[in-house]
């Protein structure tokens, strides 16, 4: 008797391991680059996982999909991007999918009036073309840059805010059953937001007006925000070494102590940053345009800003008993 009663048991766990084995294993919710992830995996929070698909110290400027990408995105119930003149890579893979399935940010009609032109680094693509004479890199200046606007949307603490209400609407649609959750963590992050937003300014409002360099051209949004003053950047694409044109007015400006800060990325190293302030009395510091070190969570995006007000601050700020 007891034998037949063990029997259905046991198959019944059978069964379920085998579905275990089985069941599809993805993330409900897949961002494109990490500082997307951070604003999805606020609004995600105890509702559904988020998996950033571009791995630490990989670039959105060169970027290739592997075939394990490719599966993570057909198998996501949302992929949320910028667009396409910021992941170049992955167009023809969302165009395959539903239309359901996929959010740019950067096409989001309450998105679209904050935008920042992107003039001025066509012009300096256009430039590097003619210091070197080499179509070719400023092809690939242009495969990043190719639009009329600036797509480093996640330094903007509004686009940001917008895009989670965003986020926040498709996950309802997927998920109603979790409204009440899906509210309660974008109240949580829009507070977070507000109340970061006011003690960065704070911190910040001590170093407008120093003067400073920074080696991609990825931070305009933010420093908008904050009335930071920008004296140039090296490259607009960090996989293409700036000019001899480029690098010697930056050496002038540093020397004429018009930039008091210059600053590296962890993504990427250039000596060249090293060597154009040596011998200067101008500070060397680091931002990190993607929050290598942070993990997604509830709070990440606000600790993303906070961190990269600190990286500012630091640096442009004069240092004790000058």
């Amino acid at each position: 008797m007891l034998h037949k009663n063990k029997r259905p048991v046991l198959l019944l766990s059978a069964s379920l391991i085998a579905a275990s084995f089985t069941a599809p294993l993805h993330a409900a919710v897949v961002a494109s680059i990490k500082p997307v992830g951070f604003i999805a995996a606020a609004i995600a929070d105890g509702v559904t996982p988020v998996e950033i698909l571009l791995p630490d110290g990989a670039s959105a400027h060169d970027y290739a999909l592997r075939p394990s990408d490719v599966k993570r995105l057909r198998q996501a119930d949302l992929v949320v991007w910028v667009g396409p003149e910021m992941e170049a890579f992955l167009p023809k893979t969302i165009g395959q999918l539903p239309d359901d399935k996929s959010l740019a940010l950067a096409a989001l009609p309450q998105v679209k009036p904050l935008l920042m032109k992107g003039t001025e680094e066509e012009e300096h693509g256009h430039e590097h073309e003619h210091e070197h004479g080499h179509a070719d890199h400023d092809e690939a200046e242009h495969h990043h840059h190719h639009g009329e606007y600036n797509m480093h949307l996640w330094m903007s603490p509004e686009i940001a805010r917008q895009s989670a209400v965003a986020i926040h609407a498709k996950l309802l649609e997927l998920m109603p059953q979790s409204r009440d959750k899906l509210d309660a963590n974008l109240q949580h992050f829009e507070a977070e937001l507000a109340s970061a937003d006011t003690q960065i300014k704070s911190q910040l409002a001590p170093v407008k007006g120093k003067g400073y360099f920074v080696f991609h051209d990825a931070y305009s949004y933010f420093e908008k925000h904050y009335g930071l003053t920008q004296s140039g950047h090296f490259t607009v694409n960090p996989e293409i070494q700036p000019g001899a044109q480029r690098l010697h007015h930056i050496r002038t400006e540093l020397v004429e102590q018009k930039a008091v800060c210059v600053f590296a990325e962890p993504q990427f190293r250039p000596a060249v940053v090293e060597a154009v302030a040596r011998g200067t009395k101008v500070r060397s510091g680091t931002l990190d345009p993607l929050g290598m070190g942070i993990t997604p969570d509830r709070d990440s995006y606000v600790t993303f800003l906070a961190q990269l007000s600190s990286q500012f601050a630091s640096c442009l700020k004069e240092p004790k008993g000058t």
